[in-house]
């Protein structure tokens, strides 16, 4: 059991198949949210990944990450005026940023509970951690981690490699970025999947953040 009552629960995107169904891995995540939950404001992060479309609802429209997720929460019993989508993200920096500006700000959210797998840790936490504080406003972070079931072996390893190398290039950035402003800068006009070029390019960066 962690040890803060949280004001809210971030739990980060992990993919969706079609239909809206969440892997394994995810719906471990939103359980384990719904344990720790309380009187807390679950909010599923991220629209979905840059690399491959959305699955499709019944009438044509994208099923992002959050919106799968907040309708496993909704299925499992919550209150859905307890959840809140983040579906602004398609990485773990955005899923970072996004979470903070268009929630934690807002809200005066000053507890927060991050769960995702134990594969993404690493990179989640480091990402959270800097762009949490940034200019210096005071939040208190707790993370918990849930296994990666139903992953196979194979897979698992290369995302492992995967994280590792993500987790590399956002030290390097983090160690460029000191403020909430210069973030913003570099996102919307840097960032492959955020700026505005991205409209004009046949494919997206594939570096991870």
């Amino acid at each position: 059991m962690g040890s803060i009552r949280p004001d809210a629960i971030l739990i980060p995107g992990g993919g969706v198949r079609e239909g809206g169904v969440l892997p394994p891995w995810v719906a471990l995540r939103f359980d384990r949210a719904i344990e720790r939950a309380g009187d807390a404001l679950l909010i599923p992060l991220s629209a979905g990944t840059p690399h491959r479309p959305p699955p499709l609802d019944e009438g044509g429209f994208p099923i992002t990450e959050a919106r799968a997720g907040a309708e496993y929460l909704a299925r499992r019993g919550v209150d859905p005026r307890r959840i809140a989508l983040e579906e602004s993200s398609y990485d773990t920096i955005g899923n970072a940023y996004f979470s903070r500006v268009v929630h934690a700000i807002p809200r005066g959210l000053r507890r927060i509970l991050v769960i995702t797998s134990e594969f993404h840790m690493p990179r989640t936490e480091a990402a959270f951690r800097w762009i949490y504080g940034l200019d210096g406003q005071a939040c208190e972070l707790e993370f918990e981690s849930t296994p990666n079931l139903g992953i196979e072996p194979d897979a698992l390893r290369a995302r492992v490699e995967k994280e590792r190398a993500g987790l590399a290039s956002l030290e390097r950035l983090r160690a460029s970025i000191g403020s909430m402003g210069e973030l913003h800068a570099w996102l919307f006009a840097e960032h492959g999947v955020y700026r505005a070029q991205r409209a004009a390019q046949p494919t997206v960066d594939r570096e991870t953040y």
